[in-house]
């Protein structure tokens, strides 16, 4: 069902306070709100209405749909917000098969749009549109990071991803940086919830580690399935399978698990503590990976509303190249093929009281682009 939200006053915003919008703004927010990715979609959701909400910005309306994690529904809801609804903006999108699904017919159609998270290495080279804008990562990124912190330890690693284009992205990513051997890679099915075989698989491998990228609830079932099989090989992973969202199911099993992401709750800068602050008080919950990246790309669309008419294209494009917006990740720039130019941290799984979170132990990479850029020949 479609829910049209008009951003209302809260306080004052964190990055567009005072500034004043000559025209309404229609955004159409197309993320995932059933189903095992449901989570995802509305951490999505919550943190870009409350961004939208804290700015006191009256003329930005929001359509929010349900995708239901399905492309073609995705594909149709595009379609209908662009001709029909007629907005001026799209974002939301979680899951990169959906985004591959979306996005090259939306821009190819002169809408702009800005992912607050997928971001297949397609769309980063030669896919690549002055009308695309990734306000989160390139997929293989934090795979990178992991691939990275792994030769520290390890000399022979089984990775697992799921087989879509954000799977093989991370796997991708992962081997880009790792010097060790592999003891095994597999892919999994989009949505699986039984992970016996593959637990099987490690347990005979002879892997001293694993990486896995099981985001939603196909991570959720993973690590319990694997906490309660007794195989004691160390795990690692993106973020995305050691988030906030992931947590509470996980539990215990979680603990001390090393994972790569390019914010943290206890990033120490002024408008990562007021968004932690904004978001719990709101929602009662902490926020996520995937809530920190909508909360970006949504307070640099208010910074690009607050110098740029959405009418004028080219100078809309240029404000959001700009990126002149406080990022609850810091230092934050756009390459050369719009994608972000920021620092990869390794967290470790902690327990804050009765809290499972995160704390950064190190910088992967500092100012870590991607590796399609020279792809991209806009």
């Amino acid at each position: 069902m479609k829910k049209i939200i008009a951003a209302g006053i809260f306080g004052l915003s964190l990055a567009t306070s005072g500034l004043a919008y000559a025209e309404p703004v229609k955004i159409g927010v197309i993320t995932t709100l059933s189903g095992g990715g449901a989570g995802l979609g509305v951490d999505m959701r919550d943190a870009f209405a409350l961004a939208m909400k804290q700015s006191g910005n009256k003329d930005v309306e929001l359509v929010i749909e349900d995708d239901a994690q399905k492309p073609e529904i995705a594909v149709q809801l595009a379609e209908k917000m662009i001709q029909s609804d007629k907005v001026d903006l799209l974002t939301g999108i979680i899951w990169s098969n959906l985004a591959m699904a979306v996005v090259p017919n939306a821009v190819a159609q002169d809408v702009i749009y800005l992912s607050p998270n997928a971001g297949p290495s397609a769309l980063a080279g030669a896919k690549c549109s002055p009308n695309y804008f990734n306000v989160a990562y390139q997929n293989d990124n934090f795979h990178e990071a992991m691939g990275q912190y792994a030769n520290k330890d390890y000399k022979k690693t089984f990775i697992l991803a799921p087989n879509y284009p954000a799977g093989k992205d991370s796997l991708t990513g992962f081997k880009r940086y790792y010097k060790g051997e592999l003891a095994g890679e597999t892919y999994t099915q989009v949505g699986q919830t039984d992970y016996a075989a593959e637990i099987a698989q490690i347990r005979d491998s002879g892997a001293d580690s694993v990486f896995f990228f099981l985001p939603g609830g196909m991570g959720i079932s993973f690590m319990k399935q694997y906490a309660q099989s007794g195989v004691n090989i160390p795990v690692m992973g993106p973020g995305f399978s050691f988030d906030q969202d992931i947590l509470p199911a996980v539990g215990d099993a979680a603990l001390g698990v090393k994972n790569s992401a390019s914010w943290s709750k206890d990033l120490d800068n002024e408008a990562n503590k007021a968004f932690v602050e904004a978001f719990q008080a709101e929602y009662k919950r902490l926020p996520s990976v995937y809530a920190a990246q909508s909360w970006d790309t949504a307070n640099l669309i208010l910074s690009a509303l607050g110098k740029a008419s959405v009418k004028d294209k080219d100078a809309f494009r240029a404000a959001l190249k700009a990126a002149d917006f406080k990022s609850v990740r810091g230092d934050f720039t756009f390459n050369t093929n719009n994608h972000p130019v920021q620092n990869i941290y390794v967290r470790e799984v902690v327990k804050e009281g009765d809290v499972l979170t995160n704390k950064i132990v190190a910088t992967a990479f500092e100012k870590h682009g991607d590796a399609y850029a020279e792809q991209c020949k806009m």
